[in-house]
Parts: structure tokens; sequence; C-alpha cells
């Protein structure tokens, strides 16, 4: 009875030393489980994509997305890529050159410029800027100019170009960041 109440006591205690040595993301409101994660990529309107048609000069160039979503190719016109991921537009032009014009034509492509980023709140020149691969919330900031005093540093608000809300993240040296998205940076209060 007795070596039960202390293994029951020693398993309590083990409990609170781990739940008390955690990292307080659930005091700062946000789940430490939660990574945001950044899907593939979507083109949309501003990315410059090279188009390669291997053998075919006159098909290869850059091209940009435009406003609507779609690009306009030599021979096949305008091509709907907004909304598609790189390799689902790259099938789309294979499908539409073999219509017709080519037999088994070869296409390649690949992402020139991506759609900017804004960062705004609390940093010390909120705006649009370009986005680099491999992009991280801290690098954000400091492309930003950095924090200002009021920042809160545990947590940052991010809203995906393809979602219609923000959703909080720890701010960490690893919270991702995609072309499109809007960072907001949050007021401490104290």
């Amino acid at each position: 009875m007795l070596r039960q109440a202390l293994r029951l006591l020693l398993t309590a205690c083990a409990a609170i030393f781990v739940l008390s040595s955690a990292p307080s993301a659930f005091a700062q409101g946000v789940s430490p489980a939660v990574q945001p994660v950044v899907p593939e990529y979507i083109l949309g309107s501003g990315d410059k994509l090279r188009v390669l048609t291997f053998g075919e000069e006159q098909l290869t160039g850059e091209f940009f997305v435009g406003s609507e979503g779609k690009v306009a190719l030599p021979l096949i016109g305008e091509i709907k890529a907004g909304g598609l991921t790189v390799r689902q537009f790259q099938e789309g032009i294979e499908l539409a050159l073999k219509e017709g014009y080519i037999k088994e034509p070869r296409v390649s492509v690949e992402v020139l410029n991506y759609r900017p980023f804004f960062i705004l709140g609390e940093v010390k020149s909120p705006g649009t800027y370009p986005y680099t691969s491999g992009l991280t919330v801290l690098n954000a900031v400091a492309t930003a100019e950095g924090f200002t005093y009021r920042a809160d540093t545990k947590k940052v608000f991010i809203k995906r170009a393809n979602e219609t809300a923000e959703h909080a993240y720890p701010l960490t040296t690893t919270t991702p960041v995609a072309p499109g998205d809007t960072i907001r940076v949050g007021e401490r209060f104290f």
C-alpha cells in the first residue's frame, strides 16, 4: 500500500516537472504542436515563369502569370496557370501542344520570380517585399528592418495566400513563409 502510494506520488511529481519545464507555448496562446506547413507552391498572378520546350526554340521563353491567372504562350494562346502547381501547369502545356502542334512535347517549367510577401504590424518598415526561397518569419522581420519596441516576439499571425483567415504560430527560427503570405506581428501586452 505504501509502495503504491509512493509510486503514485513519484508519477505525479514527474508529470508536474515535465509540464513545468516545457516551453510556455500554452501561456502564449499558441499550441506547441502547431507548426505552419507551407503547401506545394500554387501559381498565381505576378509569378514569372520560364517555359522550356525542348527542340522548339520559338516555344521557349519567360512569361508572367497575368491578373486573370493565365499565361499567353506561342501557338496555344492563353492557358490557365493560376491555382495550379508547377507540375499541373507543365502537364497542361504538354497536353495543349499535343493537340495538333507537336507529337511528343517535352516541356519544363520553373518559377523565376515568386509573388511578394506582405508584412505588417509591429515591424519598423511594414510593406511588400520580394520572396526568396527558404524564407522564414525572422528573415521577413529582418527585411522589414526589425521589430518595434512593442512587438510580441513570441508568436506571429500568418494568412496564407489561399486562405481566408490568419492563424497564430510560434515565432521561431524555422517558421516558414510562402509567396503571397501576409505576416502580422502583434503587439505585446506587457
